[in-house]
């Protein structure tokens, strides 16, 4: 079944015609006007002869067109390709040049965007608006492509999808080389939507927030295509994710669930008395994701804002595959349990270990959920995905209760002195300590030990006894951490080098403090 179809049947119902599908700060879009949005641009799409199996790239922020449009372009069997908009032109070219697409789509305030131009000029390009699609340059107060009869748009028959048919594409963050495009089928929302529907079930009046771009699939799922398939709605946010803008949107469209990435609620927690600058009263759960939440900072925001985080692991060619949430226990440390994906920890052989033991984290990929395979790289896609696994590259162990802890990627630990230096445990009891808002570990590579350990700290403002030097950071940490594993050397920097996702940069964090 088209994963479109599968989005909207929810918002056709009459009785929640009037039930708002998305709120931002123009007001709230109702399903009937969200229905005939995407009924419009059904309509401009097949006038510009879209064709099933064409890729459209887009080029838009967070908005209710940019919901619509990406729904038309799968109702009619074409396939977005969803990129960050902050991008640059060499960035967008290689995912240009991987997709080649038959049509650009753009916002209407990035009809200028510098990024586009020289790119495939021969492509057509179009302005998405709430009442069609324009065509790029056209004159100012222009009509959409294809005459209005009326206001009352109906949605045409859609294109007959099989389960494995591409539906749509993302990009990984490239955060170690070119991001790849991973490939997704129209199963993908059955499979995913149920999956975080278990986890946390929605409720009645439910408004849900995601802080990041739609480009990328957690934001995608948990702010537009799961909101939409389970009747509630998504909050919009304008502009990029900042503390004070995060807690303004909630308290203004009164959000229930909140969606974001563990840099954020550090730098929230960071800002004393945030809380009581807003009505955050709304609030029933956070969701934390994009890396490891330190235990410390859960509790923290569980005593300040009167609500839990819970924590999931996601990663592009699914989404949510690991988390905690309502109905799971909390074991510290743990990022919880599996949803739909079937978990397993493996040697370099892909054997799998015993509970307790260290090794690669890996997914049996018969979940429907996974990616059909990344674009254009049919030797990353089997290197990927093998002896039935999808195999990730991060090290984790998982107890008997089936409790998955997740030790950082397998290029992010190291050993000094012959032992296995997991960063998330050591920057777990640094935020512990209750005045540093964030911490990055690193290797610093050493002929005698194999590496040194390094530690970069942003403090809170307004802390005082901070530790700003390996001595003080030891004193803090007596009892807490083990000796062997406590920092050589320890650089506090101003504010961590951050991806387009919210993941610290930890290569970079490293260069940084060992320039100083």
């Amino acid at each position: 079944m088209n994963l479109a179809e599968i989005a909207l049947r929810p918002g056709k119902d009459p009785a929640r015609a009037g039930h708002p599908a998305f709120r931002a700060a123009a007001g709230a879009v109702s399903n009937a006007a969200f229905q005939r949005m995407v009924a419009a641009l059904i309509a401009d799409l097949a006038q510009l002869g879209v064709k099933p199996g064409e890729k459209i790239v887009f080029r838009m922020t967070n908005s209710a067109e940019f919901a619509a449009a990406f729904l038309a372009c799968v109702w009619l069997g074409a396939i977005p390709v969803l990129q960050n908009s902050q991008l640059g032109q060499s960035e967008l070219a290689h995912i240009v040049g991987l997709s080649e697409p038959t049509l650009f789509l753009l916002a209407d305030d990035m009809r200028d965007d510098p990024a586009t131009a020289g790119l495939l000029p021969g492509v057509r390009r179009m302005i998405v608006t709430a009442a069609g699609l324009i065509e790029h340059g056209a004159r100012p107060n222009s009509q959409p492509v294809r005459p209005r009869e009326s206001g009352n748009e109906q949605l045409p028959d859609c294109f007959d999808a099989k389960p494995d048919t591409p539906a749509f594409i993302v990009f990984t963050s490239g955060t170690t080389g070119k991001p790849k495009g991973v490939v997704h089928a129209h199963r993908w929302l059955e499979a995913l939507g149920d999956s975080n529907r278990a986890r946390v079930p929605p409720q009645p009046g439910d408004v849900i927030l995601a802080t990041g771009e739609w480009s990328f699939i957690s934001a995608l799922g948990h702010n537009v295509l799961f909101p939409l398939r389970n009747g509630t709605t998504g909050s919009i946010m304008e502009d990029r994710a900042a503390p004070e803008r995060i807690l303004a949107t909630i308290e203004r469209d009164r959000v229930t669930l909140l969606h974001s990435v563990a840099t954020l609620y550090r730098r929230i927690l960071a800002m004393p008395g945030i809380e009581r600058r807003h009505d955050l009263s709304s609030l029933r759960g956070a969701n934390s994701t994009g890396e490891p939440l330190e235990d410390s900072v859960r509790k923290e925001w569980r005593a300040r804002f009167g609500c839990p985080i819970w924590e999931h692991y996601g990663i592009s060619e699914a989404q949510m595959v690991i988390g905690d949430g309502p109905g799971i226990p909390k074991k510290e440390g743990s990022t919880g349990k599996t949803w739909g994906a079937r978990a397993a920890i493996l040697d370099e052989n892909l054997n799998a270990l015993l509970a307790g033991d260290a090794g690669t984290l890996a997914f049996g990929a018969d979940y429907p959920g996974f990616f059909l395979g990344y674009l254009g790289d049919e030797a990353t896609t089997r290197a990927t995905l093998r002896g039935g696994f999808f195999v990730t590259s991060d090290l984790a162990r998982m107890d008997g209760d089936g409790y998955v802890f997740i030790m950082g990627r397998a290029d992010d630990c190291f050993k000094s002195k012959g032992v296995l230096i997991a960063p998330r445990e050591l920057e777990d009891a640094i935020l512990g300590l209750g005045n540093v808002a964030e911490a990055c570990v690193f290797p610093i590579p050493d002929s005698e030990i194999g590496n040194r350990i390094g530690a970069a700290l942003v403090l809170r403002a307004g802390s005082a006894g901070a530790p700003t030097d390996k001595v003080t950071l030891a004193s803090a940490l007596a009892g807490r951490i083990a000796p062997f594993k406590l920092p050589h050397r320890v650089v506090v920097l101003p504010q961590l080098p951050k991806n387009a996702n919210g993941k610290t940069q930890r290569s970079q964090v490293a260069r940084l403090a060992l320039a100083q």
